[in-house]
């Protein structure tokens, strides 16, 4: 391949990711995403079949995600939302720091059970249900849901996709994960909460409303809820058996769906016509930009860079890799940057504490920006739903605070449990 179509490749990658973010006038994310696919394969800058073959490695995801929308339209639906939201202000008395930490502890469970994608889809419209309730700003709470998505994200391999992407068929096993990443992922929660608290403070001065009835959920509620905790279960189960997680999730969320609808004799069409069903190109587009950026060879000086400095120097490759994989996932995405990381880290056979590092990286370094992983993204969506914007800038002034000393934070306590473990 020439330079100039080196050049190209670059130049259409950057310029649709640059789309997502900033959305000029108003255009959907994922149009950009394959838009600039499409200019890819039409330049003959990728082949019909690289393409598809990039499509394709997203499918574990794309079912995992419209399992996971299903189940948060369902509990919209039948109420789940509204009535957990009225549950969580009964409970705080009058609190919003009450609120605050309740949101931020529910959206740490959510994210170690069911993946920080469904505590974008599933907990951001009960957390704004939940403001509303209170009669509080629902902004600082929203912003929870997007923080704790990441920061929580590598408490279980299951806890987000992308470390299924990263380590593939080299997955460690539970206990050997939870040895290597759990004080880390303890100092990753820690650190958000406090510069959260911290950044939102003006908000949580004012006392939020208290008197409210305590709520009834019907039958059809009490079977999303039951939906969503069978889903959890199913996870578990297929991440200890080391099985891909989509098909499992898609199955629930279709079959929550089905028994809901026949037991009450109801049309599910008002259901799956609110499904942000752009999601799914847009996920598969990034694949296809990240496809046409590996076929630029990239990725070959970086796996001798990191296989020299994995000799070499071991502890600065290790921080490098961590640091520079965090940043770049905000240009990228950290799904995809996660599929190119595993490959680098499989073709230059990076020890445990460099590929460690990485995964580090890829799940605490979207917290910068507004594209730093899917479940900002799909955040942004339900944000959108709930009529609620927050700009790209916006983001980026607060994630400036926030990932940067969680990220540190993390990769010191990896490191020190490394050297621990080793010794």
């Amino acid at each position: 391949m020439p330079p100039t179509a080196h050049l190209a490749i670059w130049f259409i990658a950057a310029a649709a990711i640059v789309g997502v973010i900033v959305r000029p006038i108003k255009i959907p994310e994922a149009l950009w995403a394959v838009l600039g696919a499409l200019a890819l394969v039409v330049l003959s800058l990728l082949s019909v079949s690289e393409a598809w073959s990039a499509i394709l490695k997203g499918t574990d995801v794309y079912l995992f995600l419209i399992g996971m929308m299903l189940l948060a339209e369902l509990a919209r639906h039948e109420g789940l939302f509204d009535w957990l939201a009225a549950y969580a202000v009964i409970r705080c008395r009058g609190s919003a720091m009450k609120l605050f930490a309740l949101v931020y502890l529910v959206g740490i469970l959510v994210t170690v059970f069911l993946s920080n994608d469904a505590t974008a889809v599933v907990l951001t419209p009960a957390v704004y249900a939940a403001a509303r309730r209170a009669g509080a700003r629902p902004l600082p709470y929203l912003f929870i849901c997007a923080f704790i998505a990441n920061a929580a994200s590598f408490v279980l391999p299951i806890s987000n996709p992308a470390n299924l992407v990263v380590y593939g068929t080299r997955m460690p096993p539970l206990f050997t994960w939870l040895g290597q990443f759990g004080i880390a992922s303890l100092a990753s929660i820690g650190v958000t909460y406090v510069v959260l608290r911290f950044t939102q403070r003006g908000e949580l001065i004012a006392p939020i409303a208290s008197d409210l009835e305590r709520p009834t959920l019907a039958r059809g509620g009490w079977l999303a809820a039951a939906g969503i905790a069978v889903t959890a279960a199913v996870l578990l189960i297929a991440s200890g058996l080391d099985r891909p997680l989509g098909l499992p999730t898609f199955a629930a969320g279709v079959g929550t769906l089905i028994v809901i609808a026949a037991l009450k004799a109801a049309n599910p069409w008002p259901i799956l016509k609110h499904v942000s069903w752009s999601v799914i190109p847009l996920v598969g587009g990034l694949f296809v930009l990240v496809a046409g950026i590996e076929k630029t060879g990239a990725l070959a000086p970086l796996v001798r860079v990191l296989a020299n400095g994995a000799h070499g120097e071991p502890l600065a490759t290790a921080w490098t890799a961590g640091i520079s994989v965090a940043l770049l996932c905000n240009l990228v995405n950290n799904l995809p940057l996660g599929l190119l990381a595993g490959t680098v880290a499989h073709g230059a056979q990076l020890p445990a504490h460099i590929t460690g590092a990485v995964l580090i990286g890829v799940d605490v370094g979207p917290n910068l920006s507004v594209t730093g992983s899917l479940a900002t993204i799909l955040w942004l969506v339900a944000l959108r739903r709930e009529g609620q914007e927050v700009s790209a800038m916006k983001f980026l002034r607060l994630g400036a605070l926030v990932m940067p000393p969680a990220l540190i934070a993390a990769l010191l306590a990896f490191f020190l449990c490394a050297a621990v473990l080793a010794s």
